[in-house]
């Protein structure tokens, strides 16, 4: 029999106190005396978790800070006080003021200073220089992973030994940095935790493939932060579980966490425009399109069976793949998501993952028969963002998209 999970704090609950307590819990081990870090949020986490590091995740920070309307002030204390240009990812910017300054403009996503950075150049290159410049300006070590770019599907043989040794010399700098001892049975079952999260992450967001969903897509945005910080732990997993057991309940009981009739369902493409959450939800919603479809929420639910797996499966982040390879991976989230559609962010801030996306689209065009519209906007710079440019695109969206359903209705 299926559990009842009605008794209980809502995942969502749970997941935002989660996300919450890593901050917390940053500070009381900085306030101990411990070495702690800032992380790059597809650096192997197995690593600082099988340490008993306790590291915090500058683009969740950032994220944070543009989505509670705070980004506009840091990106513009960067580009006067630090003098860095506009065009540099607006993660960057409000982090690097952020190390600056030493404090958030509403007080709230506050982190304490590192000790050390983990960096991995899987996300994209501008990782590098920024994580370079944290190290430099504070005066600390900075680890760095580096993934060379992969023009295959699989990873090959050179590759993980090449990945293996950067493992074991990034384990090694970090026993020295912190006195920390590395325990083989620790990592283990860190890994075992870390496929129990990714498993219950991947369920949970795969109930949006059911017809009409159970789920607000845009909820796997909010939800997705304990998946990049905390994977590797017992309390994710079973946060996970939880949230993918409510999903499951939805799907018994026929209700939604959307609230709106299901008219269209959509892949949505590129990273959340964090300060603009309602205002890029708000008129899928009126429109009753839902999000069903996305690579960048699942992403972080990486699956493997082994160490070797481990250190490949970090090549197969959605900025580290090539052109065919990840319009395979969106095409295949289209089907999966039976979406009529795909409403595609080309973001300033993240050049890699949007300078593929104009022919990313005209395939997904192609191939699947379906609508790609796109809009300008930003991860986290809100002067990057027209929310009458966002209406019009998503209007024309809709409508191909009804122009659609109705030629199929009548057999067109």
């Amino acid at each position: 029999m299926a559990e009842d999970v009605s008794e209980r704090k809502p995942a969502k609950i749970v997941l935002r106190e989660m996300a919450a307590k890593a901050y917390q819990d940053a500070w009381d081990a900085k306030r101990r005396g411990e070495k702690i870090g800032w992380c790059a949020s597809n650096f192997p986490q197995e690593i600082p978790t099988t340490l008993g590091l306790k590291v915090v995740y500058p683009e969740n920070q950032a994220a944070a800070i543009a989505a509670k309307g705070a980004g506009l002030e840091m990106c513009e204390y960067a580009e006067g006080e630090m003098h860095l240009s506009n065009d540099l990812c607006a993660y960057a910017r409000i982090n690097l003021a952020y190390a600056q300054k030493g404090k958030c403009p509403n007080g709230e996503q506050e982190m304490p200073m590192p000790d050390f950075v983990l960096c991995a150049n899987n996300i994209c290159s501008c990782m590098q220089s920024w994580y370079s410049n944290i190290a430099k300006m504070l005066d600390i070590p900075l680890i760095m992973l580096d993934f060379p770019y992969n023009d295959e599907d699989l990873v090959d043989e050179k590759r993980t030994a090449y990945m293996r040794g950067q493992f074991d010399h990034a384990i090694r700098q970090l026993e020295e940095i912190t006195g920390k001892k590395w325990d083989d049975n620790r990592f283990k079952q860190v890994m075992e935790y870390s496929q129990r999260t990714a498993r219950a992450w991947l369920k949970a967001a795969s109930f949006a493939n059911f017809k009409p969903s159970p789920l607000n897509g845009f909820e796997l945005f909010n939800h997705m932060a304990v998946a990049v910080t905390a994977r590797g732990t017992k309390e994710a997993a079973e946060a996970f579980e939880q949230l993918a057991a409510e999903y499951e309940q939805n799907v018994r009981e026929n209700k939604s966490t959307y609230k709106v009739p299901e008219q269209h369902r959509i892949l949505f493409e590129g990273i959340a425009c964090w300060p603009y959450l309602r205002a890029t939800s708000g008129p899928l919603k009126e429109a009753g399109v839902n999000v069903t479809s996305t690579v960048y929420a699942a992403a972080f639910g990486v699956i493997y069976r082994n160490t070797e797996e481990l250190m490949q499966v970090y090549y197969n982040v959605p900025n580290c793949l090539s052109l065919e390879h990840a319009t395979k991976l969106r095409e295949d989230a289209i089907v999966a998501g039976k979406a009529d559609g795909a409403l595609c962010h080309v973001n300033r801030s993240c050049k890699l993952w949007s300078g593929i996306a104009l022919e990313m689209g005209r395939r997904i065009e192609s191939d699947m028969n379906i609508p790609v519209v796109t809009f300008d906007g930003d991860q986290a710079d809100p002067r990057n963002f027209s929310e009458e440019q966002y209406k019009t695109r998503v209007e024309g969206l809709v409508e191909i998209m009804q122009n659609k359903k109705s030629e199929s209705e009548r057999g067109e």
